[in-house]
């Protein structure tokens, strides 16, 4: 049997160029969620290039699909995504705000994560055929993250059944095992129908639903000292009735993520929300419609998985960065405002880094792996990888693809998203999860292992997906 160590190394190694094509060809077509058409359909192609089985379309969702080889248990799963994110279009390798042509941009780095999670999949794929052994691989296609909890629906319609152990990764300015839990949300539409009337002359004949809104968001601002402090509470205007200011505006829209620890407090929040949008409603006489869009749950960590993860991102280790990548990520550490470069820590502190900063001393790129702590801490963001976490033991490492600062969701996030940096870090994320699925798929005992601690934790704790079964996927421009 092949040392798993050289042969994943040398098979990512050998396989470099195309793993940075496909990043490339996600990069340079960013698509907001549930419309990532071109993005969802080459992955599922490289897929059947690879010799997977490719099930399109799962979860009654267009561009979600999952591709197996093998058979048999255990079966280890590699989640992957590829949304874009609106407004953050940005020309790579720039440290200079530079949008072009495009209003979407990978601001989040999903090229570079569903591409190292393909390429995790086709080498552990690639170990199991040419060791003849038993066992099954599966890549999740897995859209809509951004806004959009796609792996939330997946489980509720149970694509994730069966699968003994998850992995999975992100992009960021460190090298970390993701150990820390993350907040779970709701995001809700609330329309509000007023009546239309001249402004001046019959004021008084109209009713105001943009008035309702203006309410509604006062109400719920007034709330904020009276939740628990680890809660957020975020709203759009979605739809303000029009650009008329001599017309009472007869329809509005405002779109609320409600974020806290836990589904239950989530909820609680939810409905006192509710409850001041029906006061906005009865103080503007005006109808008010609420539509439910989307969920996701808490992140459960599952500690003998992490911890045979972090012993393989400690085995694929880091290649220093090159004098040109220490130049560009200088270059863009000065585009950082005063607040981004003195927080640069709690940015990484987020995706499980633990230590003072000091090792980064007169650095701007990571060239360490931060030691694995067992954190509780809850992570200020959300993720639909929870929902995967309830149903499947699963794990999360980071990998530094981008300059110390970097915050996600920014344009500099963007212009780095195909350096080679980015593709170093991408390569080194998808080795130590193809190390971590071989060594599950050869030794039962660790599986049992992490198992054991899943049914312990499932005992006490039986999931309920967040998202009502009648909600359906929603793309951005919902209308």
């Amino acid at each position: 049997m092949a040392h798993s160590n050289k042969f994943v190394k040398r098979y990512l190694e050998t396989n470099e160029d195309r793993f940075k094509n496909v990043s490339e060809y996600i990069y340079y077509h960013p698509e907001t969620r549930f419309e990532e058409y071109s993005s969802s359909e080459f992955l599922a192609s490289e897929c059947e290039k690879e010799g997977f089985r490719v099930d399109r379309g799962v979860a009654k969702i267009e561009t979600a699909f999952v591709a197996s080889y093998g058979s048999d248990s255990p079966v280890i799963g590699f989640l992957g995504e590829f949304d874009a994110l609106s407004g953050l279009g940005q020309v790579p390798n720039k440290t200079a705000y530079e949008p072009g042509d495009k209003n979407v941009g990978h601001g989040c780095g999903h090229n570079l994560l569903g591409t190292g999670a393909f390429a995790a999949a086709c080498a552990t794929k690639k170990y199991l055929e040419e060791n003849n052994l038993p066992g099954t691989v599966k890549f999740f296609g897995c859209p809509g993250e951004e806004g959009g909890s796609g792996k939330t629906f997946m489980v509720r319609e149970g694509v994730f059944e069966g699968v003994d152990a998850a992995l999975t990764w992100h992009p960021s300015p460190a090298n970390s095992i993701m150990s820390l839990s993350s907040l779970a949300n709701y995001q809700v539409y609330f329309k509000f129908r007023g009546v239309a009337s001249h402004a001046a002359n019959s004021p008084h004949l109209g009713r105001s639903a943009l008035d309702a809104v203006e309410l509604m968001n006062i109400g719920v601002n007034y709330l904020r000292e009276h939740v628990i402090s680890e809660a957020r509470m975020h709203y759009a205007v979605t739809n303000t009735g029009g650009i008329s200011p001599n017309v009472v505006q007869a329809d509005a829209e405002v779109l609320y993520l409600i974020r806290a620890p836990k589904v239950k407090q989530v909820d609680e929040i939810f409905k006192r929300v509710t409850k001041i949008a029906e006061g906005a409603a009865l103080m503007t006489e005006t109808a008010l419609t609420i539509k439910f869009d989307k969920a996701c749950s808490n992140y459960i960590q599952n500690r003998n998985l992490e911890k045979l993860l972090y012993k393989n991102l400690n085995t694929a280790g880091i290649e220093p960065p090159s004098q040109d990548e220490i130049s560009f990520a200088e270059k863009l550490w000065s585009s950082f405002t005063e607040g981004e470069k003195e927080g640069y820590l709690d940015v990484i502190r987020g995706f499980g880094y633990s230590g003072d900063g000091s090792e980064f001393a007169g650095k701007y790129l990571a060239d360490t792996i931060s030691p694995y702590i067992e954190s509780w801490e809850v992570l200020a963001g959300s993720t639909d990888v929870a929902d995967v976490s309830w149903v499947v033991p699963t794990a999360q490492l980071t990998a530094s693809t981008s300059a110390l600062g970097t915050p996600l969701h920014t344009w500099q996030m963007t212009t780095q998203g195909i350096s080679s940096y980015a593709h170093k870090g991408m390569l080194r994320a998808a080795e130590a999860m193809s190390l971590t699925a071989v060594d599950l798929l050869t030794d039962q005992a660790a599986v049992n292992l992490i198992q054991q601690e899943f049914k312990v934790f499932k005992e006490k704790n039986p999931y309920s997906c967040p998202i009502p079964k009648d909600v359906e996927t929603s793309k951005l421009n919902h209308e």
